[in-house]
């Protein structure tokens, strides 16, 4: 690891504003990717910058769910009000990593980081989520725009997570039994606005599964996916499964979802 210069902000101004005075610093949240990037060398910012000092966690329950971007991973899972408007979001949040993971990993630094297997890009994607920056509000299905890529321009912090409240919705995944990161994970939402199906794990980053929302459409039920078959094409294949295992297991797992929705 190289030497670098940290600094803990008490304001999100601070924040900023420290971030702009070093093109190569990069935020802290929980640190739970960032660390051991930079053991193995993989990443040497000048300067770290610790949002723990923020103070910027909790879940507000209204007529969307709000969930503040230092929120641990833990408190999302133990959350009453995350438990009673999206219980597939504290499901979920409850299969992240193991304790350690839980207790430090924070829902704004997951999506700042959009791993491509990490489960909170699904939730929002999923549930057509609104992501709060200390600059705008950007749409779920606008933020994530690539492998370890969103759409957050240089200084900007999220501040929190907007969910609408779905009829139902419900996640699966098919985890890598040593990292927990999904192999495949489906998060399926019935809303106001028609069904959502969303994949991490597939690919470069989340994506919406055109047919599997399709096929809800028709009928919110696993039956419904009965002789759905998504492509092979531009799905990940490496040591753990081929694109085509992948391809399977998303239809799999969104069955599975879809039984598990409330």
């Amino acid at each position: 690891m190289e030497n670098f210069n940290y600094h803990r902000p008490a304001s999100v101004d601070d924040a900023v504003k420290a971030a702009k005075a070093k093109p190569d610093a990069k935020y802290m949240s929980g640190g739970m990717t960032l660390i051991p990037t930079m053991k193995q060398g993989l990443a040497s910012p000048s300067d770290i910058i610790d949002l723990g000092a923020l103070k910027n966690a909790g879940v507000s329950l209204g007529s969307s769910l709000v969930i503040k971007a230092g929120t641990t991973h833990a408190e999302v899972a133990a959350s009453a009000d995350v438990k009673k408007a999206i219980p597939a979001l504290a499901g979920l949040a409850a299969n992240i990593g193991d304790p350690h993971v839980r207790h430090k990993g924070t829902i704004g630094g997951s999506i700042a980081n959009n791993d491509p297997a990490a489960d909170y890009p699904a939730a929002c994607v999923g549930l057509g989520a609104t992501i709060h920056t200390n600059a705008r509000k950007i749409a779920a299905d606008d933020f994530f725009t690539g492998m370890f890529s969103t759409a957050l321009e240089d200084g900007e912090v999220v501040t929190a997570v907007e969910f609408p409240l779905p009829k139902k919705a419900g996640y699966a995944k098919f985890p890598n039994p040593a990292s927990r990161y999904a192999m495949i994970g489906v998060f399926v939402a019935d809303t106001a606005g028609g069904v959502r199906a969303s994949v991490t794990g597939a690919g470069s980053g989340v994506f919406r599964a055109k047919d599997v929302e399709a096929a809800l459409g028709n009928g919110f039920a696993s039956a419904s996916l009965n002789g759905v078959k998504v492509s092979a094409k531009d799905i990940s294949s490496d040591l753990h499964a081929s694109a085509e295992y992948r391809a399977h297991l998303i239809t799999v797992m969104a069955k599975r979802a879809v039984d598990a929705a409330k």
